[in-house]
């Protein structure tokens, strides 16, 4: 599918790419080699292309010389030719076949010198990466939005299982590098081709090639949600014993989209905006569990995940016998999937004022339902903050953008369980720009629940009972312990 409008060398991310049809470096571990650095001026490409043109006339010049000395003796030969004019004719079409494929050979050679970017003589290649992997762990943590070590480990992962591989002029190191930088800073071709000295195509095959690699590793990163009740519920008196069998949380999350003409009414939201609509799910660690991209930013978050239970080919982690998901109010309150009650209140925003304090079952048991499930906005705040590329309709073909989503995904769960207690956005100084990314919950909302309203299944009124009995538990301990509410 193609995309919309957008910079011709952006449209390149989108072409597939099978790999360099070029030698292979053996071996395992590589590291970016040291190259000493080169100037690549005005004066450099001048003299770059007038040795162009001295190829070229250098090779016409010995075509011209080598006919004109196969002439001389033809002529001085003929009588011994049995066939003087035929032979002759033959050999004057031979030689001007030569001079073409000469002319021809200079004149790509000289195409090929002409048209490098500047700087990408061997001698610059690879120096910008090894001058970041050897600097300061601030600088790496910003341009990789990882730390040194991270970058290594997936590098060679990568190398190891043979989803990347060394090519005479880019290594591993370096086409990660790339991917990470334009989904980092979601920056176009131009600003990578002058950082990395590589040209449109080869940016663009690599970038191809990485998110193949992570797509391939990603299955790995999704793990199901653990069934013990976790420890941030167990330690909260709000929320203990009553949320000790959720599991996770879902939601829909809302990416603006680039599509073609003729795609666009059915990704339109009800604003007109072209979005696509992904099904998340994560854990109370911050991790994503489940990532279903791709749908139309039309469809209502309840049919998003309807039509995915059914569908086994999902591999939807389903809750087991008596355990569930918290949902907010786009969804159908259901056995396994617990929402919150309709009619009363649940954003953060309608519990300031004089009316804060809870008015009955319903009232507290949609603030600690709302406390307990922002785990997911805060992930999905440290996703966008990490990867501003999701912030944004990037101009590539909608399959890649679909699969951008579950690469960052694997990307954010990869850094969360390998370096979760150190990194910058989950232990450290980011978690306040991802804060600042968070959206209200509840915006919307109202225009999708008409959707909703149809009489209760079996399993519906399971859940709703469920939800009745640890509301009216909540509220019978908050009023006669006066617990924090």
């Amino acid at each position: 599918m193609m995309s919309g409008d957008g910079d011709d060398d952006d449209d390149e991310l989108s072409s597939g790419g099978s790999g360099d049809e070029v030698h292979v470096i053996n071996g395992h571990n590589k590291r970016i080699p040291t190259a000493p650095s080169g100037g690549s001026g005005p004066s450099r490409r001048r003299n770059r292309k007038a040795g162009g043109v001295a190829i070229v006339e250098a090779m016409l010049e010995l075509a011209a010389a080598s006919k004109m000395r196969a002439a001389a003796l033809t002529k001085k030969n003929g009588d011994n030719l049995q066939d003087s004019s035929t032979s002759s004719i033959d050999l004057d079409l031979e030689l001007d076949e030569m001079e073409l494929v000469a002319a021809a050979a200079g004149y790509l050679y000289y195409q090929s010198l002409v048209n490098q970017p500047p700087g990408t003589s061997p001698s610059t290649r690879g120096t910008y990466l090894k001058d970041l992997l050897q600097g300061p762990v601030e600088d790496c943590r910003e341009v990789l939005r990882m730390d040194k070590r991270l970058f290594h480990k997936l590098s060679d992962t990568f190398r190891e299982q043979g989803l990347l591989r060394d090519t005479i002029t880019v290594l591993v190191e370096e086409q990660v590098a790339i991917f990470l930088s334009i989904i980092g800073h979601n920056q176009r071709i131009r600003v990578i081709q002058e950082r990395f000295h590589l040209s449109c195509e080869t940016i663009s095959r690599h970038f191809n090639n990485v998110l193949k690699a992570v797509k391939a590793v990603s299955r790995g990163f999704f793990q199901p949600p653990v069934l013990e009740t976790h420890e941030d519920i167990v330690s909260s008196k709000r929320l203990y014993p009553y949320f000790k069998d959720c599991i996770g949380v879902i939601d829909g999350l809302k990416l603006l989209a680039n599509l073609p003409i003729k795609d666009q009414p059915r990704f339109q939201n009800k604003k007109g905006i072209l979005t696509q609509n992904v099904l998340v799910a994560c854990n109370f660690d911050l991790e994503f569990i489940f990532v279903c991209p791709g749908w139309e930013g039309s469809i209502n978050d309840s049919r998003i995940l309807r039509a995915v239970l059914d569908d086994p080919n999902q591999n939807f982690p389903q809750p087991p016998k008596g355990k569930y998901y918290l949902v907010d109010r786009n969804y159908t309150n259901t056995e396994g999937f617990i929402a919150p009650y309709q009619g009363a209140r649940y954003g953060p925003h309608e519990y300031h004022g004089a009316r804060q304090m809870p008015q009955n079952a319903h009232d507290l048991f949609n603030h600690r339902h709302m406390c307990r499930s922002n785990v997911i906005q805060r992930s999905v705040s440290m996703l966008k903050t990490r990867f501003p590329i999701l912030k944004s309709a990037p101009p590539y073909h909608f399959q890649v953008q679909r699969d951008l989503v579950i690469a960052t995904c694997a990307l954010h769960n990869f850094i969360k369980r390998e370096d979760g207690a150190h990194d910058w956005l989950f232990a450290g100084e980011g978690k306040d720009a991802a804060a600042a990314e968070e959206e209200p919950r509840g915006e919307g909302e109202e225009e999708e629940l008409e959707l909703l309203h149809m009489d209760s299944t079996p399993r519906e009124l399971v859940a709703d009972s469920l939800r009745d009995s640890i509301a009216f538990t909540m509220w019978d301990d908050f009023m006669n312990k006066w617990e924090e509410w």
